[in-house]
Formats: structure tokens, sequence, C-alpha cells
């Protein structure tokens, strides 16, 4: 973990709207803009902009076919994505885990 990110950290995917995209992406082969437009509620020109981000990474591929778009995920962006995923697991630690039951101890320190 260097400066308080673990390995894999990625801050372009980590953008809410970004990590939006690349999550409706994932289990797909193309996903259509206007299904990403209406899922994100993004307005055409801020889903473009955010889809040119990603592609300039090299995390998106964007095809258009006279007025149709549509994006993908590429192989980079699959792995960045899982990459990424894992630094949040690696950051969140146990912090979703049951804690442990309280004992009567921990009780009388409450008090």
């Amino acid at each position: 973990m260097s400066g308080g990110r673990p390995e894999g950290f990625n801050e372009l995917l980590h953008f809410p709207v970004r990590l939006s995209i690349v999550s409706l992406l994932a289990p797909a082969v193309h996903v259509e803009f206007s299904f990403l437009r209406e899922a994100t509620g993004l307005s055409d020109s801020a889903l473009s902009k955010q889809l040119t981000s990603l592609q300039e990474a090299g995390y998106v591929e964007v095809r258009r076919t006279g007025r149709r778009a549509t994006a993908a995920l590429t192989a980079e962006g699959r792995r960045a994505l899982a990459e990424h995923a894992a630094a949040l697991r690696a950051l969140l630690g146990t912090a979703f885990e049951e804690p442990p039951p309280e004992s009567p101890a921990d009780e009388s320190l409450q008090r």
C-alpha cells in the first residue's frame, strides 16, 4: 500500500460515474449508448465525455454504426476493474464482517 492506497487502486475508475459505467459494461459484450445513458442518468454529452476518458485509457471500446453507438469493456479495462475491486476489498479489510459477539465485560465498559 503506498500513500494509503493499496496496489491496484485506480483513480480513473474510482470516480463514481466511471465506476458505474465499467460495472454496467463488465457482464456484457456490447452495451447500447442509450442503455448506459438511462442507467447512469447522464446526459448524452456527459456520458460521451466519460466514455472518451475511459477510451483514452484503453479501458473501453466505442463502436459507431450510423447513429447507433455501443460500448464494450476491453481486456485492459476488465483487468483494471478487477485490480481496482481487489484494491477496494483490501482497503475495506474486514469492515463488512460480522463483529464478534459482545461479552458481559464489553457491556460494562460502555456504561
